[in-house]
């Protein structure tokens, strides 16, 4: 990788005019024994998008959460146009023209798109002003989010979409974007950037983009910054570089990149499968594990979310369900965890009719379920890594009734081993782990009893490519074991890549499916965008 040349500081960029919108030196924090950021240089200029890459834990949030006045650092200085400032909290970021978009949501429920975009400000609400501001950005940017829509109504595609115009509605002159198209389309994403874009070489903004996703930040940085272990260990122009020199930068080892959404800078070309489904020598069974026949759902308010929907999944095969959200997809992980009566419809697992009014009956008989949000549905971050692994199988850490820590904690420490999830060990606190790390207990609960159907709905979300690796093999080996794996994502590539048969689901139905063969990715965009090609 290229090192950049001639630089001013440690930070890496070269200084022949203004000084940087933002410049940090030899920032550096400390957690007990853990150095979440150690001595960190990085200069945003004005003008430019700048990447930073890393693992999940090197350090990129914390960076970026003392830049905001979210985590105060234990040493080291900022410089904000060149003048050395204290950011206390994220009042006085806002102050000095600094805005940051959280890859978790911080929203009001309760409240409307356009209340929770206007919850902060010190002045008069004209209600009527706010939400044609709201509007107009969410025009601008392609965002497509309604002001009056109620955000506990939202799916989560659209609530990351609310928290991007919050921070945009602000006008910041420097923009810190944590992981801010994690789930959004590609097109979306590309319609963002494209903004972004325009408004950084308009109006001279500097913008800080922290992603895993190695296309996009291939596609929509100026340079790059990577880190690993909490300190940074290259730099780059990103025009001098690429998605393997990247990959290799952030793990420290060769990446096998399994599917184009890591390394698409080519966006003419079609698919790079490197561990595609061979259907000619793997046995897929003819019989239905799971099947849905006509379901409908409908929420709170009756509005309609799956529509007369019907499904097959076949054991050893994985089939992808790909599709814009909001078109019913958190409402099918909903009936297939238990957690949604249906109004019409059957579910069957090996031909057995599943009432959907009685709880945990999926569950029992062997679907296991990765949700698409795993803060809010798939882990509790107070307690312990032993105490999260025990959730769907309670009986694993009993005996007669009565908690047995010391059986609790070997079969943790056993599934420790087994998934490698980097931890302190049984009894570290979920939220000490990284994003990895957490999905890697998620999956390590949900499989670890043989289910036979496992639905992983969005299960590379927000993950670094070493943990888009792992999770990915995980699931084709799942299903070469026989298991009918159900992926749910908005990664069209990664559907492309992995998958066996490949469904559309537009407005509750599925709109098409296909074998992963006769499978075209402008036909499927297509069927993504308006239910028929």
């Amino acid at each position: 990788m290229n090192e950049l040349a001639n630089s001013s500081t440690s930070g890496g960029s070269v200084l022949t005019g203004p000084p940087p919108a933002v410049t940090a030196e030899k920032l550096s924090k400390i957690y007990g024994s853990v150095r979440a950021c150690d001595e960190v240089d990085i200069e945003l200029v004005r003008g430019e998008i700048h990447g930073v890459l890393g693992e999940n834990g090197a350090g990129k949030s914390t960076l970026m959460k003392m830049l905001i006045g979210l985590v105060l650092p234990d040493k080291g200085s900022i410089a904000v146009d060149g003048k050395p400032v204290t950011i206390r909290d994220p009042l006085d970021a806002a102050d000095l023209g600094i805005g940051m978009v959280h890859q978790h949501f911080s929203l009001v429920e309760a409240l409307t798109v356009w209340e929770n975009v206007a919850l902060g400000d010190n002045r008069r609400i004209d209600r009527n002003r706010t939400r044609d501001r709201v509007a107009e950005l969410s025009h601008e940017y392609g965002l497509d989010v309604n002001p009056d829509d109620r955000v506990e109504d939202l799916p989560v595609g659209m609530r990351q979409r609310v928290e991007l115009l919050k921070c945009l509605r602000r006008d910041p002159s420097v923009l810190i974007l944590d992981e801010p198209t994690s789930v959004l389309t590609p097109e979306e994403s590309e319609q963002l950037f494209d903004s972004l874009r325009k408004v950084v070489g308009e109006e001279n903004r500097a913008v800080a983009l922290v992603s895993h996703r190695l296309s996009e930040i291939l596609h929509a940085t100026d340079r790059i910054t990577i880190m690993r272990n909490g300190a940074v260990i290259d730099r780059c122009l990103t025009k001098d570089t690429d998605a393997n020199s990247l990959a290799r930068s952030m793990v420290g080892r060769e990446v096998g990149l399994s599917y184009s959404g890591l390394d698409n800078s080519n966006k003419d070309s079609d698919v790079k499968v490197k561990s595609e489904p061979d259907n000619e020598s793997k046995k897929i069974e003819e019989r239905f594990l799971l099947e849905l026949k006509g379901i409908s759902t409908s929420s709170a308010l009756g509005v309609r979310e799956l529509n007369d929907f019907n499904l097959g999944i076949r054991q050893g095969e994985i089939f992808g369900l790909a599709g814009v959200e909001g078109n019913g997809q958190s409402s099918l992980v909903e009936v297939l965890s238990g957690l949604k009566r249906v109004s019409s419809g059957h579910v069957l697992l090996n031909g057995e009719k599943i009432p959907s009014n009685r709880f945990g009956q999926l569950a029992k008989k062997g679907v296991a379920v990765i949700p698409e949000d795993r803060h809010d549905s798939g882990v509790i971050l107070g307690m312990s890594v032993s105490e999260n692994l025990l959730l769907s199988n309670m009986e694993e850490g009993y005996k007669n009734g009565f908690l047995n820590k010391q059986k609790r904690d070997a079969r943790a420490t056993d599934l420790i081993e087994k998934f490698e999830i980097n931890c302190t060990g049984p009894n570290a606190p979920l939220w000490s782990l990284s994003g990895g790390n957490q999905q890697r207990v998620v999956l390590a609960r949900e499989t670890s009893d043989k289910p036979i159907v496992l639905v992983a709905s969005q299960p590379t979300r927000g993950l670094d490519v070493g943990a888009i690796e792992y999770m990915t093999r995980q699931l084709r080996s799942l299903a070469d074991s026989g298991v009918g794996v159900l992926l749910i994502s908005s990664e069209l590539d990664e559907i492309l890549s992995l998958s066996d048969r490949i469904g559309v689901i537009f407005r509750g139905k599925i709109a098409d499916s296909m074998r992963r063969q006769d499978a075209d990715r402008e036909n499927l965009g297509l069927l993504m965008g308006r239910g028929e090609s």
